[in-house]
């Protein structure tokens, strides 16, 4: 079971950006593998640190972390794919900016190593945001959105190389091809190397002689994708979903951004959420309050026959277990409250005003309410309980 990434940084839910950059920094040279070598305990606290800090240094993955907890990047939510499959050197070239392109040399002694796939290939995308309205039963079922989305795509002329042709693509020659240069600095220290990325080729180690015609060399162009989006049942209003590699497309072969899901909810005509319940009012007539009833009541998912008992009060509230809206964290589901309202007719003819004013001086039509018969407050807690 994965421990909560707020425990894993050691810091509290209220930290700060930086409070959380410098937490990671301090977990993850912890239990670096060169600091504990043979030790799988501290390799694995190592990557569920970066596991941690990937989510809680994102302001949207933080959000919805908060929120639903690991749940918020399960399958057919964005998947959070995690980095078990990464070594030290891969996690330290992740975030190169919290360790510095030197983290290696100056921590390790490693003369500054870095894993094959580190060298830069363009920025990434950025994230896109769409909104989604569902009704109530797309809500309670979940469903399956089909869209259309305007945004940078990759240059099919070039394959997002940017470049006119293969051999339009050289190896910098500032840096040799490795994307990064290295400098030494004589101190009173003695030698001091650091190495940053190259400044001629940003770091991607190739530079670009003739541009492509189609994108002017950034490697992307405007286009449409349409996207399916899954969405699970349960959601609510405000809660953002998040599909990985699905916004817009890096710069020369850069990653590209996620697509943000905003959903929104549409109002329902007669029925009304509150959080995993539903509640409906029905308006009795007295006569059926007196002589009981059978009510077709509407639901998330179509009706439901009830049976109203001779004698029902005003305010009585029926419970349709189960018929509410499921959890998106668990296997509960909310049930639907009926809250019973006595229809008083505004306007009476003659005959019923003759006809009620013998009722009314009927010792039967005195209001005698029973002492164990619960108060609206407590209706009311129970039926948010």
């Amino acid at each position: 079971m994965k421990r909560d990434y707020y425990e894993v940084l050691e810091i509290s839910k209220s930290a700060s950006a930086d409070e959380i950059k410098k937490a990671y920094r301090k977990v993850a040279m912890r239990y670096h593998p060169d600091r504990n070598p043979g030790d799988k305990s501290a390799e694995e606290k190592f990557k569920e640190a970066a596991e941690a800090y990937e989510i809680l240094s994102d302001a949207d993955k933080r959000a919805q972390y908060d929120r639903f907890g690991h749940n918020a990047f399960s399958q057919g939510r964005g998947g959070q794919g995690g980095f078990g499959g990464m070594n030290a050197e891969d996690i330290f070239s992740h975030f190169s900016d919290i360790f510095g392109d030197d983290a290696f040399g100056g921590f390790f002694g490693g003369g500054g190593r870095r894993s094959a796939n580190s060298r830069g290939t363009g920025t990434r995308g950025s994230n896109l945001r769409v909104k989604i309205k569902l009704n109530y039963e797309e809500i309670a079922k979940g469903a399956t959105k089909t869209i259309k989305v305007k945004k940078e795509v990759r240059c099919t002329s070039c394959d997002g190389s940017g470049a006119k042709d293969k051999s339009s693509v050289q190896t910098c020659g500032s840096c040799g091809g490795s994307g990064q240069v290295r400098r030494v600095q004589n101190t009173f220290l003695g030698q001091m190397q650091t190495v940053t990325t190259c400044p001629t080729c940003n770091g991607e180690g190739q530079t670009i002689t003739s541009k492509c015609t189609s994108c002017k060399g950034d490697g992307r162009v405007m286009g449409e994708e349409t996207v399916s989006i899954e969405i699970p049942a349960g959601v609510q209003e405000g809660m953002q979903l998040s599909l990985n590699g699905k916004g817009n497309a890096g710069t020369r072969n850069g990653a590209f951004g996620d697509l943000i899901v905003l959903i929104e909810e549409e109002a329902h005509p007669v029925l009304h959420r509150d959080g995993l319940n539903v509640a409906y009012n029905l308006h009795l007539s007295f006569p059926e309050a007196v002589f009981g009833t059978q009510s077709e009541i509407p639901t998330i998912d179509g009706k439901a026959k009830i049976k109203i008992p001779p004698g029902t009060q005003s305010g009585k509230i029926f419970r349709l277990k189960g018929k509410g809206f499921p959890s998106i964290n668990s296997y509960e589901k909310g049930d639907q409250l009926i809250h019973v309202n006595i229809w008083t007719p505004q306007q009476v003819s003659s005959d019923e005003k003759a006809m009620l004013e013998k009722m009314q001086t009927s010792n039967n039509f005195i209001p005698k309410p029973e002492k164990n018969e619960k108060s609206f407050f407590d209706k009311v807690r129970e039926m948010f309980s």
